[in-house]
């Protein structure tokens, strides 16, 4: 599908991680400053073994950060850039205010060793991590006219290092981090992985925002666990919730924003490859409140336009519903009410809306 703009105006994004949104000449960069061999001898080629051409399985989807992973994890100078590349890539796709979500851990090239308790340390520490890539958001920001802030991935198969993040959500509550997020494969539960239960718990207590991916290719039960015992206040994905009707209907009720995204579902093999399938039509008919976002654009090889055409053109989306789709995600945003107001206001105002504009 060609890429067009099919809503020019300013946007929210609140699902994309940093570590899927990297430049591929970035990358190609920094392994030659490394000295580090690739398997391909030019960026269009690096980028052909990186991206996905058709859909996979989300398992086959996660095998493609193989290909580059090790070339930036652990290095400083790296990690501050692709922050501040990804903010600048924003920018220019309209985006005024942005959420971006990564693993400390994995970003620091902490070593998962089968033995939990022979755990290797990384190249930095996971604080390193944060600090860099709150400089690089932040040196975006005054660069190119967008707020960027940033949420803290524990991951499901790693539960000893979930406290250690949340942890961190705390340290650096006032230095751009807003919010904990749990990523992974979605059969690893909470009562197998109490450690994400305890850190959840602490989250809440300290008043740290809270999203959860689940019902991304997981059943309902995910779902349910990621708002009844995680306290989740959004969920990242939830295509399954369509298939408990009670669930859906108590969280439409509850307003429980969904962090959708098109492209990525389709080349994940989370969702059906027909778009005009797409679960993320029956939201839209439901007036529910949820936000279009690129996931990990470097692999799915697309931009937040092409998520907009594809809505547009597959999906019976118009401009009305991209404006409240936007508001909602204003509104759904883990900014401090101060803020989340200054930026509803900067999209009334774009929008041609009042502030009580009613959807």
């Amino acid at each position: 599908m060609t890429e067009e703009v099919v809503f020019n105006k300013p946007k929210v994004e609140l699902h994309v991680h940093l570590d899927g949104a990297i430049r591929v000449q970035t990358i190609f960069d920094v392994a030659e400053r490394r000295s580090i061999s690739l398997p391909a001898d030019s960026v269009e080629d690096l980028k052909q073994r990186i991206i996905l051409l058709q859909p996979t399985t989300l398992t086959g989807f996660l095998g493609k950060f193989g290909e580059y992973m090790h070339v930036v994890a652990g290095d400083e100078e790296a990690i501050k850039r692709i922050a501040y590349e990804f903010v600048e890539d924003k920018a220019k796709e309209g985006v005024i205010y942005v959420e971006v979500r990564y693993s400390p851990h994995f970003l620091a090239n902490c070593k998962v060793d089968p033995i939990p308790w022979n755990q290797k340390e990384g190249d930095l520490s996971p604080d390193d991590v944060v600090r860099l890539v709150n400089e690089g958001l932040s040196e975006g920001e005054k660069a190119f006219d967008i707020k960027a802030r940033s949420i803290l991935c524990c991951m499901r198969h790693m539960p000893s290092w979930s406290m250690d993040v949340v942890e961190l959500c705390k340290k650096y509550r006032h230095e751009g981090v807003v919010a904990v997020d749990l990523a992974g494969d979605e059969s690893l539960n909470c009562e197998s992985n109490p450690d994400h239960r305890r850190a959840y718990e602490e989250a809440e207590r300290c008043g740290i925002h809270r999203t959860v991916h689940a019902g991304e290719v997981g059943p309902p039960s995910v779902v349910k666990e990621a708002v009844e015992v995680l306290k989740a206040e959004r969920i990242g994905h939830g295509y399954r919730t369509l298939e408990d009707r009670v669930l859906y209907e108590k969280l439409l009720e509850q307003k429980m924003h969904f962090e959708l995204c098109p492209i990525s579902s389709k080349l994940t093999g989370a969702c059906h490859p027909d778009f005009t399938k797409h679960p993320i039509i029956t939201f839209r008919e439901d007036k529910a409140n949820y936000s279009l976002n690129t996931d990990d654009p470097l692999i799915l090889n697309s931009t937040l336009h092409l998520d907009y055409t594809t809505a547009h053109t597959h999906m019976g989306f118009t401009e009305e519903e991209f404006k409240r789709l936007n508001i909602c995600s204003a509104e759904s945003c883990f900014l401090p009410a101060a803020e989340k107001k200054e930026l509803l206001q900067r999209l009334y105002e774009a929008y041609g809306m009042m502030e009580n504009t009613s959807f």
